[in-house]
């Protein structure tokens, strides 16, 4: 069976839509899952053809068929990465849920010194939630030593928040005092843009991880941001990365997750401390390293 695909995320009108079969279709829900661990739904058939029509168009392409081959084509490197920018949702926004970052802050408040406080944002998309963490603890810790590690497993976003650059109307949510100490305001040809501060860009560091891999090697962490990325992920997925990070957690370290997800019954790893929060269990951790 084939399925159209809306024209505007077509091949050229000359040539209209370029169909998708049920078998192709299931080949990239395959690939997507095999690849980052996201469980595709079939009604995100249109969002397939959307994201990827153009790559056939790139490619002169007359069939998903032929692009699925190509992205096995060790001659078109890059492709799969590409491929894999285009089907991952990234939404996101500065200082988002702000419960959270007023626990962040009391977090770092409690932090004794002499080490330093590592939070990581570990989907981290075009870079606000990191910055918002930065921003958090240059009011909260100052000079002190602090770091702020994010990472995502597409690299179009990664690039994008590295430049530290967004629209001006992306502001509204940071508030008003942290906007003028930390940001600038672009002028000429950067009207209607602004900059994160350099001194806030230094604290921030960017790499591109795939969570549902073997982590390199990251150390531990005061605090994981984790917020609206399990709900992408079938149960056996989401226990294997929960329980990955949470090897990763500081023993009197949290996992931060977003309010539309649970952890109910996925790990024993982790125990909920309040909603969306997590710590890890009592004996958990000599349970995951053994």
């Amino acid at each position: 069976m084939l399925g159209s695909c809306p024209k505007a995320a077509a091949a050229p009108a000359s040539t209209g839509a370029v169909p998708i079969s049920d078998a192709e279709f299931k080949a990239v829900r395959d690939l997507l899952y095999r690849e980052v661990g996201i469980s595709l739904s079939e009604h995100k058939r249109a969002l397939v053809c959307g994201r990827l029509g153009s790559r056939l168009t790139t490619h002169g392409l007359n069939s998903f068929t032929a692009y699925l081959r190509l992205l096995q084509d060790s001659r078109v490197p890059g492709e799969l990465q590409i491929a894999i920018d285009l089907l991952t949702t990234n939404e996101t926004s500065f200082f988002r849920e702000p419960k959270h970052f007023e626990f962040l802050r009391t977090t770092a408040a409690a932090h004794r010194r002499g080490r330093p406080f590592r939070v990581w944002s570990a989907a981290s998309s075009s870079g606000e939630e990191a910055y918002s963490i930065a921003m958090q603890l240059a009011e909260t810790l100052g000079e002190g030593p602090w770091e702020v590690f994010a990472s995502d497993i597409s690299t179009r976003v990664l690039e994008r928040a590295r430049s530290a650059l967004y629209a001006l109307e992306r502001a509204e949510t940071i508030p008003r005092a942290l906007l003028q100490r930390h940001c600038l305001k672009g002028s000429g040809p950067y009207e209607g843009s602004f900059l994160l501060s350099r001194a806030i860009r230094a604290r921030v560091k960017f790499d591109q991880i795939n969570l549902t891999r073997p982590l390199p090697e990251v150390g531990e962490f005061d605090l994981i941001f984790l917020r609206n990325v399990l709900i992408y992920f079938d149960s056996p997925t989401k226990r294997a990365v929960v329980e990955r990070l949470a090897r990763q957690l500081r023993l009197e370290g949290r996992l931060v997750i977003g309010h539309s997800e649970s952890l109910n019954g996925i790990t024993q790893a982790l125990e909920a401390e309040r909603p969306t929060l997590y710590r890890v269990a009592a004996g958990a951790r000599d349970r995951m390293q053994a």
